[in-house]
C-alpha cells in the first residue's frame, strides 16, 4: 500500500478547507439506502484495514471497532506518519470520548472542517456518523492531494482516470458510479500500467461480474490493493456508491504513482551502478595488465643481469644475437603495453572524476610510477648487458690472440731448448785436446750469448701467461703448466751453463791455442741468427686493429723494418766471409778440418736458409697489412653511412619533440578537429619507422663488423631508440589528453567556447609554454576567472588538482576542476533517497524488492555488496542500502 505521509505533510490549510467545504456537504440521507451503505461499509473497512495491518491489527465492524477511539487514533498515526497524544486506556465512556476527541482534533488540525460529527455519536456506534468520519479521513489523506494538470482531489482523480483509460475501447469514464459498473475501466487502469497482468482483449462488456472480479483479484494479488467491493454489489445496484468507487480508485492511483516513483528511482540506481561496474572493469583490466607487465620485467631483468662468461668469441656472439632478438621482437610489444597502461590509467581517473567517484588507487606496487621505475631498471639492465657483451667480445678476442701468441713463442723456445740440457751435461772436454778444449770453451761462450738472447723470449712468455691469468682465460691451467715447465727448464739450463763454464775454465789453463776465426764467426752468427728468428716471429705475428690509424702504424713499422734489410744483408755477407776465410786458411796451410765449427751450431747454410725464409715472409706481410687496411677503410665507410642516417634520424626526433610541445599548447579548432589533426600527425610519425629500421640495419652491420667507435656522429643506437620511444609515447599521451577533454566536455556539458576560454586563460599564465604551471601562476589564473581565494581555499583546490603534491598543475587537471565547480553530479544522498523509494520508505531493503525493481545483473550486484541491516526495525534478509550508497562515492561523501 502507498504511504501518504509526505503528501499530507505538505498540504496547505487554506486549500484543504476550501475543498472540504465542498465535499463535506455529503447527503446523509443516501446512507439510508441499504445498498449504498453496504458498499461504503465494505469499502471503508477494507481501506482502513489496508493501513491498520501495517501496525499489526485490523477491524471487523467499522462502527463498533472505532468506538473506544484506540484503533481510530492508530489509523491516523499510520496514514499521517505523525504521533498523536497518548490515548487513555480506561474502559469508561469518558475515556472513549476523550480518545475520539483526540482523533477528531487531529483531523481538524489538518484543516478539515467536521460538520455535525461528534465524539459521542462515534462512541455510541452511530453508523451514519462513523462512515461520514471515515469518508472525511479518506478525502483528506487519500484524495485531497491528488493533482493532475492544475485540478485536484475528485476532479484531479477523474481526469487521471480519463487520461489513463482513453486508448481503451468500451471505456468512457465520466463519473465515479455508473462508468465503472461493467468493470472495464478497472481492468484498463491495471493494463495501462501492468499489461503483463491483464489480457484486456479477452474481456467482454456484457460480462461485468467476470470483469470486476478479474480486476479486483489481480489488484489484490499483484498490486497489494485489498478487495474493497464485491462485483455483485456493483452490478446489482443501479448507481454504485460514488464514495466507495472513489476510495477504491484512489488506491489504484497511489499504487501506480508509487510504481512510477520506484521506476524513476530504479533508473537512477541503474545509471549509478552501470558507471560503477564499468569503472570496476577498467580497474581490473589495469591491475591485470600492470601485473603482467611487472611480471615480464621481473623475469627479464635477471636474464639481463646474468654475467656468466663464455669461453669463445662465437659463444658470446650467440648471446649478442639473442639480445638483438629481444630488442627487436620481444620488447616492442611491451613498450606498447606500457603506453596503453598509462592511457588506461588516465582515462579511468578522468571517468572517476566525472562521475564524482574517489580516485583509483592501484594495488601496492602497481602504480604508474612503480611501472616507470621498474621500466627504468629494465633499461638500465639492458644498457649494462649490452656493454658487458661488447666488453666480453673484446676480452675474448684479446685472449685468443694472446693464447695463440703464447703457444707460438713457447713452441719456438721449446724447440731451441731441445737437447741443450744433454749438451751441457756431457764430459767431452775430459778427453779433448787443448785445441778442442779451447774450442769447447769458445763454443760455450757462444752458447751463453745465445742463452742471454733467449732471455727476452722467456720473459715475454711469462708476461703473456700472466696477462692470460689476469684476463681470466678459460684454459689458464694448461698455460700456467707449460709456462712453469719452461721457467723450471730455464733455471736448470742457467745452472748447467754456469757449471760447464766453470769446468771449461778449469781446463782452459791447460789449453793454449784457440781458433779465432771460428770464435769470431760464432760470436757474430749467434746474434744475427737470433735477429733473424726475431724478425721471422715479427713477420708471422698476428695483429688486431680497430681503426685506420692503428693499421697505418703497423704498416709504417713494417716499412722501417724493410729499410734495415740492406744493412742486415751486409752483416750476413760478412759472417759468411769469415767462414770463407777459415776455408781459405785451411786450404792454404794444408789444415784438415775435423768437422763443424766447434763454437757454434749455426751453419752458413742455416743462415742462408733462414734469410731466404725471412725474405719470402716480407711480401706475405705486405699483403696481410694491405688487406687489413682495406678492411678498415670498409669499416670507415660503414661508420659514415651509420653516422649520416643517425644524424638525420636524431634531428628528425628532436624536431618532432619540439613540434609536439608547441602543438599541445597552441592547438586550435574543436576538440574533434584537434584529435583528428593529432592522429594524422601520429600517423605521419609512425610512417617514419622505415628510416628507424634502416638505421637498425646499419647498426647490425657495425656490430657484426666489431666496430666499437664512430667519430662521425654523437648519436648512439641506444640514444636514438630511447628518443624514438619517447616520441611515440609523447604523441600518444597528447592524443589521450584531448580524448579526456572530450569526455569531460560531453559528461559535464561544457561548451566549445568555454573550453577555448579555459585554454586561452591557461596558455596566458603558462609562461614557460610547458603545458603545466607552478602554484603561484595557477593562483593568478584562478583569480583571473573571478575566484577570490584565501590560503585555506587555495590549499583545498591544490589538493584536488595536484593530489600527488608535485607542485605543477596540468591543463587537464584545470578543466576537471572547472567542470566540477560549474556542473552537478549524482550524490550519495540522491542514491540513498532513490533506494528509500524502492524500499517503501523503510530504512532497509530486501533482495526480493531489489530483484523486482532493478535489472537482474544490477540487482545481484547490489545484493552481493550490501551488508546485512542491523537496525532496531530489521527483519530477516534486510539489507543496508545506506552504507552501500555512501561507499559508492567514497568516504568524502559520508
Amino acid at each position: 500500500m502507498v504511504d501518504y505521509h509526505a503528501a499530507n505533510n505538505q498540504s496547505s490549510a487554506g486549500g484543504v478547507q476550501t475543498y472540504m467545504e465542498q465535499e463535506n456537504d455529503w447527503d446523509r440521507d443516501l446512507l439510508l439506502d441499504p445498498a449504498w451503505e453496504k458498499q461504503q461499509r465494505k469499502t471503508f473497512t477494507a481501506w482502513c484495514n489496508s493501513h491498520l495491518r501495517k501496525a499489526g491489527t485490523q477491524i471487523e465492524n467499522i462502527e463498533e471497532d472505532f468506538r473506544d477511539g484506540l484503533k481510530l487514533m492508530l489509523l491516523l498515526e499510520v496514514i499521517s506518519g505523525e504521533r498523536l497524544p497518548k490515548p487513555e486506556r480506561g474502559k469508561m465512556r469518558v475515556h472513549k470520548i476523550n480518545n475520539v476527541n483526540k482523533a477528531l482534533d487531529f483531523i481538524a488540525s489538518k484543516g478539515v472542517k467536521l460538520v455535525s460529527i461528534g465524539a459521542e455519536e462515534i462512541v455510541d456506534g452511530n453508523a451514519k456518523m462513523t462512515l461520514g468520519m471515515i469518508w472525511t479521513i479518506i478525502l483528506r489523506f487519500a484524495i485531497q492531494d491528488i493533482s493532475v494538470e492544475e485540478t485536484s482531489a475528485k476532479e484531479g482523480l477523474l481526469l487521471w482516470c480519463q487520461r489513463k483509460t482513453a486508448p481503451y475501447k468500451n471505456v468512457n469514464v465520466q463519473n465515479f458510479h455508473i462508468s465503472w459498473k461493467d468493470g472495464l475501466a478497472f481492468n484498463a487502469l491495471i493494463h495501462r500500467h501492468r499489461p503483463d497482468l491483464i489480457n484486456y482483449d479477452g474481456l467482454r462488456k456484457d460480462d461485468p461480474v467476470t470483469n470486476l472480479n478479474n480486476a479486483f483479484e489481480v489488484a489484490e494479488k499483484y498490486l497489494d490493493i485489498p478487495k474493497m467491493l464485491d462485483a455483485e454489489d456493483i452490478v446489482n445496484t443501479a448507481r454504485p456508491d460514488e464514495k466507495a468507487i472513489m476510495t477504491y480508485v484512489s488506491s489504484f492511483y497511489h499504487a501506480f504513482s508509487g510504481a512510477q516513483k520506484a521506476e524513476t528511482a530504479a533508473n537512477r540506481i541503474c545509471k549509478v551502478l552501470a558507471v560503477n561496474q564499468e569503472n570496476e572493469k577498467m580497474m581490473e583490466d589495469y591491475e591485470k595488465l600492470a601485473s603482467d607487465l611487472l611480471e615480464w620485467i621481473r623475469r627479464t631483468i635477471p636474464w639481463l643481469e646474468n654475467r656468466t662468461q663464455e669461453k669463445t668469441v662465437n659463444d658470446m656472439q650467440a648471446k649478442q644475437e639473442d639480445f638483438r632478438d629481444y630488442r627487436c621482437v620481444h620488447k616492442p610489444p611491451k613498450v606498447q603495453e606500457k603506453c596503453q597502461l598509462e592511457i588506461s590509467f588516465n582515462t579511468l581517473q578522468t571517468k572517476l572524476r566525472l562521475s564524482n567517484r574517489p580516485a583509483f588507487m592501484p594495488s601496492e606496487g602497481r602504480m604508474v610510477s612503480d611501472i616507470n621505475g621498474a621500466w627504468h631498471t629494465l633499461e638500465g639492465a639492458e644498457k649494462g648487458y649490452e656493454e658487458w657483451i661488447l666488453s666480453e667480445i673484446r676480452r675474448l678476442e684479446r685472449l685468443e690472440h694472446l693464447a695463440e701468441k703464447f703457444h707460438q713463442k713457447a713452441a719456438i723456445h721449446e724447440s731451441w731448448t731441445d737437447g741443450k740440457e744433454a749438451m751441457l751435461t756431457q764430459k767431452d772436454y775430459e778427453t779433448s785436446t787443448l785445441s778442442e778444449v779451447k774450442a769447447l770453451l769458445r763454443k760455450h761462450e757462444a752458447f751463453e750469448s745465445d742463452l742471454a738472447a733467449h732471455q727476452d723470449r722467456v720473459e715475454q712468455i711469462a708476461a703473456i701467461a700472466q696477462e692470460l691469468n689476469e684476463l681470466d682465460y678459460y684454459d689458464s691451467a694448461s698455460v700456467n703448466a707449460r709456462c712453469q715447465k719452461i721457467c723450471d727448464q730455464w733455471d736448470i739450463l742457467g745452472a748447467l751453463t754456469q757449471s760447464r763454464k766453470e769446468s771449461l775454465e778449469r781446463t782452459e789453463k791447460q789449453l793454449e791455442s784457440i781458433d779465432e776465426l771460428y770464435l769470431e764467426y760464432a760470436k757474430r752468427a749467434a746474434p744475427f741468427n737470433n735477429w733473424m728468428e726475431g724478425a721471422m716471429e715479427d713477420l708471422q705475428d698476428m695483429f688486431i686493429v680497430h681503426n685506420i690509424d692503428e693499421i697505418q702504424g703497423l704498416i709504417t713499422a713494417h716499412e722501417q723494418f724493410k729499410s734495415t734489410l740492406a744493412e742486415a744483408n751486409k752483416e750476413r755477407e760478412a759472417i759468411q766471409a769469415i767462414q770463407a776465410e777459415v776455408q781459405k786458411i785451411a786450404q792454404s796451410n794444408g789444415i784438415k778440418l775435423s768437422g763443424a765449427n766447434p763454437y757454434t751450431t749455426i751453419t752458413p747454410e742455416s743462415i742462408d736458409s733462414k734469410w731466404e725464409k725471412a725474405m719470402d715472409m716480407v711480401p706475405q706481410r705486405d699483403t696481410a697489412l694491405q688487406g687489413e687496411l682495406n678492411k678498415q677503410n670498409s669499416n670507415d665507410t660503414l661508420r659514415a653511412k651509420f653516422a649520416t642516417q643517425a644524424n638525420t634520424v636524431g634531428a628528425y626526433i628532436q624536431a618532432k619533440m619540439e613540434e609536439i610541445g608547441r602543438i599541445s599548447i597552441e592547438m586550435n579548432g574543436t576538440l574533434e578537429d584537434q584529435l583528428t589533426s593529432l592522429r594524422e600527425y601520429q600517423q605521419n610519425i609512425v610512417s617514419y619507422t622505415p628510416e628507424i629500421n634502416t638505421l637498425e640495419g646499419y647498426h647490425q652491420l657495425i656490430q657484426e663488423a666489431l666496430i666499437f667507435d664512430n667519430q662521425y656522429t654523437p648519436y648512439t643506437m641506444e640514444h636514438l631508440r630511447v628518443g624514438w620511444e619517447q616520441l611515440l609515447t609523447t604523441i600518444a599521451r597528447t592524443i589521450n589528453e584531448v580524448e579526456n577533454q572530450i569526455l569531460t566536455r560531453d559528461a559535464k556539458g561544457i561548451s566549445q567556447e568555454q573550453l577555448y576560454e579555459y585554454r586561452a586563460s591557461f596558455n596566458h599564465f603558462d609562461k614557460k609554454r610547458s603545458g603545466q604551471m607552478v602554484s603561484d601562476d595557477f593562483r593568478a589564473l584562478l583569480i583571473s576567472t573571478g575566484n577570490s581565494l584565501g590560503d585555506s581555499e587555495f590549499a583545498r583546490i591544490m589538493g584536488i588538482v595536484d593530489p600527488n603534491g608535485s607542485g605543477a598543475v596540468t591543463f587537464q587537471a584545470f578543466i576537471d576542476f572547472m567542470s566540477r565547480e560549474t556542473t552537478d553530479t549524482d550524490t550519495a544522498d540522491q542514491v540513498i533517497a532513490s533506494f528509500k523509494i524502492l524500499a517503501a520508505d523503510k530504512n532497509f531493503i530486501t533482495a526480493d524488492e531489489l530483484r523486482r525493481e532493478l535489472p537482474p545483473d544490477q540487482a545481484e550486484y547490489c545484493i552481493a555488496r550490501m551488508a546485512p541491516y542491523t537496525g532496531p526495525d530489521a527483519i530477516p534478509g534486510a539489507l543496508d542500502y545506506m552504507s552501500f550508497s555512501t561507499a559508492l562515492y567514497g568516504e568524502s561523501d559520508l
